[in-house]
């Protein structure tokens, strides 16, 4: 038996070609999405180029192959038939050329085609045989898993050398997802479009993998097909994305089981009725996220309707009852909602009301239950027996509603009831233990029959979207405790599990979840990835993508990331491209830099102009800095299409009544200190007196006595000086009518932000913040001031979830493109033009 010799080594090559260290990690797949036109063509726009670089299993060139050991086997394939189905590998260089000119940065361009002299569908390699179309071990690097692919070609080169080509597969670990590998199934792969040639040599073993049908009702966790791996989905590169694999693919996979993904949903629209959308917003704020979503969705036809939301902050519920009246608005955390959401499930398994694996509720025994509707006061005490006088008899009336959590600060959780009383008015309802209930079983089993009638609370299948943005606090940069090495075990941050957790257990359709570009930034990306991870391991469709507000017709920056999820079956939503030239700004980690929705440079396509502050808030009436009045009519008419949008009411007529345009007082000194700021364009506190500026680094001027304020205190502020080691302009500084702001903060202290009005001696209105972030005038807040600058600052800009609404609504119809870009119609949404453009030119 001859010896068997080592097989040569693919090499990663980087995307100009040059070759790479096997062992440097890498990750994704090459290209750049085209935008896809309204009739299926690719339109030559572009999406940013990834800086991320695709793991290129490429060998040596001058590799040989073993003349007695690794042979092709039969007949080589017809030259006609050969031509048809691998035309490349027959042109001449000239032909080549001509046509690597006209595709868009195919992988072609990174290297020379190698020509074919013939081709072949069968190959032998250390005596195994391998077919066209059979998987594969490629030979890795030294102390690396061998790589997997499957078979796509086989064919002799011009020079003799004997080639097989390679479509790659990646393992969790080799994607974006990383070391969150650990929600995956090992034996879990993802097929790419990644393809490459390498000499026959480099086969190391045939394997067994299967391909399975995507199926919403497998979490992979224990798949029963006998394989090596299977697969379900593609990677591939641009905006991370994790997405189930073309019908021409699965049309013959096998499949555990039959998918039964929103049939019911399916057939009543192919039956041409309407049907509401239902979505659960959670960490909702003031209902910024879900109102941009609803109007977006509605723009395409979608009636997307917030039917739960959820806060932990009572004034941002208020708020959103106030303006949503058709919401259920908890005010509860987020993990005591999903407690709750689990002790229904088990409470509506006990009245056979649905079927469920979860077991009944302990507390709720229907087969031995008591119709005396009372409640002992007092806990039996078997130590000290009571007299008939000692325990009050209270009789329940009617239980109002359900709650989870700790409230009677026992530093115990559990479920709790409303209750009325017998004799007794709403003043008197008290919220009681599920234990204390033991005699009201009738009545429990009322409230969740009917509860569970009106949906009261929401069950696995009854959601068609969750969207949420779950703080983070653990990796802002203001925290300098955050925890590097693993994020996660900090409790600021443990609200990303929660939001994972309740997505887990509803199982909705779509998913959405926002939150700061921190996310992919600190510790390596690790919470994003994580995100990623929890969705793909729960057999979502995912993909992440960056979008700045100001792109979408805002006079302010403000980068967000933004990510998908959608079950098999579904159509993943699209990202959609920006509408406004807006040149973005913030820090991206170069290796998401790819994320960012936007065009590519010289896309040659129009988008409307940048709006600026002018465009945003220049109509509103004059305000003092002592203006504490909720309410006041507008005076001047509108200046922009913008203002004449923000101000049209909830019936798309124009309102007449401005809500929250009041500022944050300011004290004493901060107001002398403000009064004292030119109103010029870029005037901040380097303009006051005694300020010295060098190298754009502030200093004190020893010509000039420091000035002070009544109260003794200096006009110039020592943390003025020191701030950002003196080199910043923020502190008191004015904005100005033609410039685009960073972003709304949730503080409208001046110290250390540039808030201060252009023309007026105070900071900006609770107002002018909102319109900033896109609410409509309309829109009233609750609370106290500060809870209100609170409430916007940490909203999601309206216009912005308004264009992912759309988005959604096209996958909801099945009309998603397959690339992760869509353009928005021309003049979307048709009011959000800068003041030097009407809406009807807007509309051109």
């Amino acid at each position: 038996m001859p010896r068997k010799r080592e097989a040569s080594t693919p090499r990663r090559r980087s995307k100009r070609g040059r070759p790479e260290p096997a062992e440097e990690e890498e990750e994704g797949l090459g290209g750049v999405p085209a935008v896809e036109e309204e009739d299926g063509s690719a339109s030559v726009i572009l999406a940013r180029c990834s800086g991320d670089e695709p793991p290129r299993r490429k060998v040596q060139r001058d590799a040989v192959a073993n003349e007695d050991e690794n042979v092709f086997i039969g007949e080589p394939v017809p030259e006609v038939e050969a031509r048809q189905r691998w035309p490349h590998r027959y042109q001449q260089p000239k032909e080549q050329t001509n046509e690597r000119s006209q595709r868009l940065n195919s992988q072609d361009e990174l290297e020379d085609i190698i020509l074919a002299k013939c081709h072949f569908t069968r190959l032998k390699v250390d005596d195994q045989i391998y077919c066209l179309e059979d998987d594969a071990y490629v030979k890795a690097a030294e102390n690396e898993e061998n790589y997997i692919c499957k078979i796509v070609e086989m064919f002799e080169a011009v020079d003799g050398t004997r080639y097989f080509t390679a479509q790659w597969f990646y393992r969790a670990k080799d994607t974006v997802i990383k070391t969150h590998d650990n929600f995956i199934d090992r034996r879990r792969v993802f097929l790419s479009e990644l393809k490459d040639d390498n000499p026959i040599d480099c086969l190391v073993q045939k394997l067994n993998l299967h391909c399975l049908t995507p199926n919403a009702n497998s979490d992979f966790t224990s798949v029963q097909v006998e394989c090596d791996f299977y697969y379900d989905m593609m990677y591939l590169l641009p905006y991370s994305t994790f997405i189930s694999l073309p019908p021409d693919i699965t049309a013959e996979a096998v499949s555990e089981s039959d998918s039964t993904i929103s049939c019911e949903n399916d057939t009543a629209e192919s039956k041409g009725r309407a049907l509401e959308k239902i979505l659960l917003d959670l960490y909702s704020g003031c209902g910024a996220m879900s109102t941009g979503l609803c109007l977006g969705a509605d723009n395409y036809g979608v009636k997307l309707v917030t039917k739960w939301a959820v806060d932990f902050n009572k004034h941002a519920c208020d708020s959103l009852r106030l303006n949503h009246p058709e919401t259920q608005v908890r005010n509860e955390p987020a993990d005591d909602f999903l407690c709750l959401l689990r002790e229904w499930e088990r409470l509506c398994v006990s009245c056979s009301l649905i079927k469920s694996n979860s077991l009944p509720h302990p507390c709720l025994n229907l087969a031995n239950h008591n119709n005396g509707e009372s409640y002992n006061s007092h806990e039996e005490d078997d130590e000290e027996p009571r007299s008939d006088t000692d325990d009050e008899i209270y009789d329940v009336e009617l239980i109002l509603d359900v709650c989870f959590g700790d409230l009677n600060e026992t530093g115990k959780s559990g479920l709790y009831f409303k209750i009325r009383w017998k004799g007794y008015d709403a003043a008197a309802d008290t919220w009681e233990p599920i234990e204390g209930l033991s005699d009201c079983q009738h009545k429990l089993k009322e409230f969740v029959e009917n509860g569970f009638k009106a949906k009261i609370l929401p069950l696995p299948g009854d959601i068609d979207v969750i969207c949420g943005g779950p703080p983070c606090q653990g990796i802002s940069g203001f925290n300098r405790f955050r925890k590097t090495e693993n994020p996660l075990e900090d409790p600021k941050n443990k609200q990303l599990e929660v939001f994972m957790d309740i997505v887990k257990f509803l199982k909705p359709r779509f998913v959405l979840m926002e939150n700061v570009v921190d996310i992919v930034k600190f510790s390596h990306g690790f919470l994003g990835r994580y995100a990623l991870g929890r969705l793909v391991g729960m057999n979502y469709q995912a993909r992440l993508g960056i979008m700045a507000a100001g792109a979408y017709g805002l006079p302010q920056f403000r980068m967000r990331v933004f990510m998908w999820g959608a079950l098999p079956g579904e159509k993943l939503p699209q990202y959609p491209l920006p509408t406004h030239n807006v040149v973005l700004r913030g820090s991206v980690p170069t290796e998401f830099e790819s994320n960012t929705v936007a065009y590519d440079e010289g896309h040659g396509t129009r988008v409307k102009k940048a709006l600026f502050l002018g465009d945003a808030i220049s109509d509103l009436p004059p305000v003092e800095n002592d203006e504490s009045r909720d309410e006041r009519e507008y005076v001047d008419e509108p200046k922009s299409g913008f203002q004449e949008f923000i101000r049209l009411g909830r019936d798309g007529m124009p309102g007449c009544i401005l809500y929250d345009h009041c500022p944050l007082q300011l004290n004493e000194d901060d107001y002398t200190r403000v009064c004292n700021i030119p109103k010029l364009k870029g005037a901040n506190f380097r303009d006051l007196t005694g300020v010295l500026v060098r190298d754009n680094k502030v200093e004190w001027d020893p010509k000039v006595e420091r000035v002070y304020l009544p109260s003794g205190k200096p006009l110039v502020p020592d943390y003025a000086m020191t701030f950002s080691g003196g080199t910043s302009s923020e502190p008191f500084a004015r904005l100005w009518w033609d410039e685009t702001v960073p972003t709304v903060v949730t503080r409208a202290q001046p110290h250390n932000r540039a808030i201060l009005h252009p023309e007026q001696d105070r900071v900006l209105t609770v107002r002018e913040n909102a319109r900033l972030q896109g609410f409509p005038d309309y829109y009233k807040l609750c609370g106290p001031i500060k809870e209100r600058y609170i409430q916007v600052g940490n909203a999601v800009a309206v216009p912005v979830a308004r264009a992912l609404g759309y988005s959604l609504a096209m996958a909801f119809k099945g009309q998603s493109g397959t690339q992760p870009l869509l353009r928005l119609p021309e003049g979307f949404p048709e009011a959000f033009v800068p003041a030097n453009q009407t809406l009807s030119e807007a509309s051109r």
